[in-house]
């Protein structure tokens, strides 16, 4: 079998995995230019909608990268007990439920939690978590884990001998070492933590609101839900697209390292710096990143036994989806992968410039001519789950890919292995473990998404974040503190799962 041959006969499932992405990004987006009404051009709400967005997104990114310097700063420096754990941690809140995060912060920072319990008992005035600061804060709770381990990586990319070299010379570490790392590190960072931002729905959706701290994604869902305007809902879908266009060409431009990389423990040998100064930076970041999710699990676990049934049966619904997206999202990834070049790398990328309420929109528009989008809830939010989670994916397991064929493709030529043969026993059995956790990362994010779910969802349809920002919104605080703790305890046991299960038995 010709290598040559090989590519023709893969090509087809790859074709069918661009089409398919292609369909569910380009299509909903014809179908949004289509219902766009140009003619009614943006009103001084949507502007102000826009504005709220860029500059929220602004701000988040800019301050996500601001705290996390002295973190990462602090965390490359030091070696103590509990830093490699420390380390996983902060990758925790990428997969951590939105919704559940947000209760976090509510319990913490809002108006009975612990801050302000503290702030009232000091006699002092209580602050306010909602607006743009809620908003604010949100993001940077998610964002500053993800920078950190980004910063990170660029510290411990810099190779030990230059930091003797440095002192040697008796030069600054930092003007000689750091800001030129920091210079080719930040700019990426910035930008991804940006993107995130301007296509963040759920913070903006429990900590925004009203008429100052809206975002375009946050009018799109008024406009459908609410207003039922379907002309405005698509200008402003189209809107969002262009931002995420921008942001995207910026971020595919700048690039940014791998944030689930390795090496994260090797030791550096440090003599700069205050041990007290990055004792205080460790410590603060944990105590912003641990407390919220403690409080999910004080407040959670009193109530779990009286959840309703409905709960029971909306987190069903949320493992089936998960499930059958995490299921996709790999099948679309290995297709893509095998195929590999420069156009199936700019295919997995794309998703990247839409958002869940961008194709939300686009597919509802295709369908509610035709029948109630109710009924295809739970579908349309497994493909869009699927699409959003597949450049995560196709990134994990992407270079795993290209190592196999490089090493194994001859080989299998040489032998004649047909594709299919070669796949299954030379291929599969090399990406257990990337593959394991491509699957565990889509489905934790399909399980903690609310974006789309909320345009197509009825009263019997709804999945558990949405569940649980029902309860939220009905200040039933008790029951949703318990929904919370099953969302989240779904999520981890879901990646922990996919991601052993792709360590089992493999020895390569």
């Amino acid at each position: 079998m010709a290598l040559s041959t090989f590519t023709i006969k893969t090509r087809w499932p790859s074709g069918i995995a661009a089409g398919l992405v292609l369909v569910v990004t380009f299509g909903t987006l014809g179908a949004v230019i289509l219902r766009a009404d140009f003619s009614a051009g943006l009103g001084a709400a949507d502007w102000a909608a826009v504005r709220f967005t860029v500059t929220q997104a602004l701000v988040s990114a800019a301050l996500s990268c601001i705290l996390a310097i002295p973190v990462a700063r602090a965390l490359s420096r030091r070696a103590f007990r509990g830093r490699s754990v420390l380390i996983t941690l902060l990758g925790a809140p990428f997969l951590l439920p939105v919704v559940v995060a947000v209760f976090g912060i509510l319990a913490v920072f809002g108006r009975g939690g612990i801050v302000n319990s503290a702030l009232d008992w000091a006699g002092l005035p209580q602050v306010s978590i909602y607006g743009f600061q809620g908003v604010i804060l949100g993001h940077v709770f998610f964002n500053l884990p993800l920078v950190t381990r980004l910063i990170l990586q660029g510290w411990l990319a810099i190779p030990s001998e230059r930091f003797r070299l440095a002192a040697s010379l008796d030069g600054s570490v930092s003007q000689l070492l750091e800001r030129p790392m920091l210079r080719q590190v930040l700019p990426g960072a910035f930008l991804v933590v940006f993107l995130i931002s301007l296509t963040s729905f759920a913070v903006a959706l429990t900590l925004g609101g009203g008429p100052r701290a809206t975002t375009v994604e946050l009018a799109i869902y008024q406009a459908l839900r609410f207003d039922f305007d379907l002309g405005r809902a698509a200008m402003l879908a189209l809107v969002q697209f262009g931002l995420c266009v921008g942001a995207g060409t910026f971020v595919w431009r700048f690039g940014a390292p791998n944030a689930f990389g390795i090496g994260l423990d090797r030791r550096i040998e440090r003599w700069d710096g205050h041990a007290w100064l990055d004792g205080i930076c460790i410590g603060l970041a944990a105590l912003f990143l641990i407390l919220p999710l403690g409080m999910v699990v004080l407040r959670g676990v009193p109530g779990l036994l009286d959840l309703p049934a409905d709960i029971w049966w909306a987190a069903g619904r949320s493992l089936l989806v998960a499930t059958a997206s995490a299921t996709l999202c790999m099948a679309l990834a290995l297709a893509l992968a095998l195929r590999g070049g420069p156009m199936v790398a700019i295919i997995g990328v794309l998703p990247l410039a839409a958002s869940s309420l961008v194709i939300g929109t686009g597919l509802f528009l295709i369908i509610y001519p035709v029948m109630n989008p109710t009924k295809l809830a739970l579908l349309v939010t497994t493909l869009t789950n699927a699409t959003l989670a597949l450049p995560f994916v196709l990134r994990a397991i992407g270079p795993s890919v290209d190592a196999v064929k490089a090493d194994f493709g001859r080989l299998g030529a040489t032998l004649g292995l047909s594709p299919a043969v070669w796949i299954r026993h030379i291929m599969l059995p090399r990406l257990r473990r990337p593959i394991g956790f491509g699957a565990g990362l889509a489905a934790a994010l399909s399980m903690g998404d609310l974006g789309v779910i909320t345009l197509f969802a009825g009263d019997g349809g709804e999945t558990l974040p949405l569940a649980m920002y029902r309860l939220m919104g009905a200040y039933k605080m008790e029951a949703a503190a318990s929904a919370a703790l099953v969302l989240l305890g779904l999520s981890l046991a879901l990646f922990w799962i996919c991601d052993q299960g792709g360590r089992t038995n493999v020895d390569l």
